[in-house]
This record gives C-alpha cells, structure tokens and sequence, in this order.
C-alpha cells in the first residue's frame, strides 16, 4: 500500500460522481478504476489502462470474491427456476387463499417481512424479497422504487445485527485478530448500540405503516399510481425477460417450490459456517457458507421439478443458463466495484481518511464522528465489508489507548459503514436491490437516500449522546 495522501480518494468519488450523472455504472467505474491505476503507476494514463485491465483480473485470485460472483450467478438461476416454473405464482396464490395480502399495506408488510426473517446475508435478502414481492407491488400500484427501498432497508440493517451469519463471522473475526479476547461478546454488546440498523428498520416500518412518502419517492408512487412502473428513460437493472407477468394461475403451481428451498437455504447457512468452521460457527467462511447455501437451495428446486415432473433436466438447465445471464449485468457492476475496492485500499484511501479524523476529532465528538467517518469510507468504495476490514481494527485500537467502552466503538463503525453501503450507488447491496425490484438503478438511490439520511441523522444524534454518556 503507497503511503496516503489526499489524491487517494479521487477514484471512488470520481466513479460515483459520475454513476449518478450519467446512470452508467459499469462504466464510471472503469473510470474510476483507470484514475486509481494512473495514481498507483508510473503516472502514464496509457499505461494505466493495461494496469485497470490487471486490477479486474486480480479479483478473481481471492477466493472469497470469486465466491461472490459465482454466488450472484447461481442465485440468478435459483430465482429463474422457482419464478418460471410456478412458485412465485403458487406462493402469492397461497398468501391470497389465507387472505394474508389483500392490499399494498399487506405486500409493502410482506417484503418487510421477508427481509427480517431471511438474515442469512444481505444479497439472498434482497433476491428472495424481491422476488416475491414484486409481483404484488405491480399489482397494487405500489412503485418498485419504494419495494427497492424496503428490502434494502431491511437487508445490510438487519444482517448487521445478527451474530449467526456471515456478517457476524466476518465482523467477529476482525474483532479477533484486532485483539479483542471476548469478541463474539463485544459483539453482542453493539448489537443495541448499532442505532443506524436499528433506525433504518424503523423508519422504514414506519414509511409502510403511514404511507410516508417523501422527495422523489412520492413522485414515483404517482406515477405508479397511474399505471407506469418505470420513468420513461428508466432501464431496470435486470432482463425484462425475467420479470415474471401477472399470469392466472396454472395448476401445477405450487408454493412448495418457493417455501422449500428458501428453508434449505435458511438452515445450510449457519451448516455450512459449522463445517468450515471446524465446529466453531464464528470461525467459518461466510462465503463459501453462501455459495453452499445457494447450491442447495438450487438442487432441492431442482429435486422438486424433477419429482412433479414439472419439467426436464434440460429445461431446468436452460432456466437456469438464462437467470444467470440475467444477473450478468450485476455480476460485471460487482466485478468492478470489488476491482475498485482494491485500489482504493493499495491508495490507502481508508487509511488516509481515517487518519486525518483521528488527529483532528475531539474526545467528546468521538463516536458520532467515527460514525460520519466510516459512512463516508463505506460510500467511498462501496463496501460496507472492506469498511469493517479498514475501520473496526482502527476502532478498536482508539479503544486499547483509551481504554473506552469497544461495544460502542464497534456499533458506531457498524453504523457507519451500513448507512455508507445503503447510500453508495457502487455498493453491491444496492445495485442487487435494484435487480430484486426491477427498477432503475440511479432512481432507487435517489428515492432511498432521503429516508437513510433520515436515519443518520437519528444515529448521530444518538452516538453524541451516547459518547456523553458511555465515554
């Protein structure tokens, strides 16, 4: 890593600019990605080119990140087969037989729902919210929009806030290898204190519970209301193809094929954090949890099909030949936010960021700063992950100097980083949440970002309190 200096956070800001002027994010960031090889180079905006061609290939050598693209591609063709081969349809008549959604109240509830039940990892969240709840929100004359926000709001929110799953395994991990000799108990301790994820789940309850909408959210829900799902030059984030119509039911629909693997997937996750564990679920790989999760859940699909001879073995491979080529577009914006994320940490862009606060941060001012911080470094790059890898070790050397309360530290940083991640257009979380509801991609950033500025103003408030108190 060069040593940090101010030009080092010029390829995030730049890509991000750019994503939200021109609403082409692969290509902003290509750009931004070229800035930040020109900046690690000899200085040569030529040669840089090569090296950002080098910076994409590079991903594909850490297995973690080679796990999440193929992650992004299985779960394509998991939400392909259960929506074209009825259970979609099957589990919105199964919801309409018990009258449990009658109404856009109940189906703005259910994708709330959904996203609180389903905590196994922020993507799944998303892809399993949205595609159960879309067709409802069409059918009501709710906007995509406001279902992009609502699972976004209760997947990193609410992830963040469970100690088994992958997020947990990741953040206690850090906490270890920080130093921390209790860190799951650390850990715990934030949970209460992590009042971003905390306001974000409650605000959105709120927004469903009122019909609160605000800024360009109400304009999108008139215009739902009159029938249009997308802005005129809106291109939703995900092969139209996919999106399933409105269709009367078939009788070979069936729930079953939405219900079961969703439970397989539910309960593989903290299985498969067992086995790479060795026994021990904190100390198992989120990832390849992930992608082993994802894998049954496409083989009990599968097994299901192949038992109601509902379909052939072909058919189930082109189905899912096709949901993974749907998703291809949100695996390349992951490929190169991950590319970015690597630079920018070569640059120290983190590093120069977080050391400039801490040498101007007053003590009192300490949490709710370390909060505003770890948002705009999780903006930045887009990660809310490669945020907690820069800032929970700094958090928790702030902590061994002054020997101060970790559990809040850790829950402002936590914070941080998750309001960073719900606000960044190059986030992974939610460019995902923008396929799941099938909208515009830049129009469900500027729709969510009133209501998550909302909830970080809430959370500052409540990180300079708690810095009187705790500190």
């Amino acid at each position: 890593m060069q040593d940090p200096v101010w030009t080092s956070v010029i390829p995030p800001l730049l890509a991000i600019g750019l994503a939200i002027a021109t609403r082409q994010v692969i290509l902003s960031l290509s750009i931004g990605l070229w800035m930040g090889a020109w900046l690690l180079g000899s200085g040569n905006p030529l040669v840089a080119i090569p090296q950002a061609i080098d910076a994409v290939i590079n991903v594909f050598t850490d297995p973690g990140d080679t796990r999440v693209l193929v992650f992004t591609l299985v779960i394509g063709g998991l939400i392909a087969t259960i929506e074209k081969l009825g259970g979609v349809r099957g589990f919105i008549h199964l919801l309409q037989e018990k009258k449990w959604v009658t109404g856009p109240g109940r189906a703005q509830g259910l994708a709330f729902g959904t996203g609180v039940v389903v905590f196994i990892e922020s993507n799944i969240t998303l892809l399993i919210a949205g595609a159960i709840s879309r067709p409802l929100f069409d059918r009501y004359r709710v906007s995509r929009e406001k279902l992009a926000y609502i699972i976004d709001a209760t997947s990193a929110p609410i992830c963040v806030l469970i100690p088994l799953n992958a997020w947990g395994a990741v953040i206690v991990s850090l906490l270890a290898s920080s130093g921390i000799e209790n860190p799951i108990d650390v850990f715990i301790g934030a949970i209460l204190l992590n009042f971003y994820a905390i306001f974000a789940v409650l605000v959105c309850a709120l927004v469903i519970w009122s019909d609160f909408d605000i800024g360009p959210m109400r304009a999108a829900q008139k215009r739902t209301a009159e029938g249009k799902f997308l802005w005129p030059n809106a291109t939703p984030m995900v092969d139209p193809s996919l999106i399933e119509a409105e269709q009367s039911r078939q009788p070979q629909d069936s729930a079953k094929l939405m219900l079961l693997p969703v439970l397989a997937l539910v309960l593989s996750m903290p299985l498969g954090l067992f086995i790479t564990g060795e026994g021990d679920l904190t100390a198992g790989s989120g990832s390849t949890s992930v992608l082993w999760a994802v894998l049954i859940a496409l083989g009990t699909a599968w097994a299901i099909v192949l038992g109601s001879r509902r379909a052939t073995l072909e058919t189930l491979m082109q189905l899912f030949l096709k949901g993974a080529g749907g998703l291809l577009p949100v695996a390349m914006i992951l490929l190169f936010s991950l590319a970015l994320g690597d630079v920018a940490n070569a640059l120290g862009t983190g590093v120069f960021v977080a050391q400039l606060a801490q040498e101007t941060i007053p003590s009192a001012l300490l949490l709710p700063l370390l909060f505003l911080l770890s948002a705009f470094i999780a903006f930045s790059i887009g990660s809310s992950w490669g945020t907690f890898a820069i800032m929970i070790p700094l958090a928790m050397q702030i902590v061994a100097a002054l020997d101060m309360n970790a559990s809040v530290f850790l829950a402002a940083v936590l914070s941080g980083a998750v309001f960073g991640d719900h606000a960044s257009p190059i986030s992974d979380t939610t460019v995902v949440a923008s396929m799941a509801a099938a909208t515009d991609h830049i129009d469900h950033v500027r729709t969510q970002l009133p209501y998550a500025l909302i909830s970080a103003g809430l959370a500052t408030v409540a990180f300079f309190v708690s810095g009187l108190v705790l500190l």
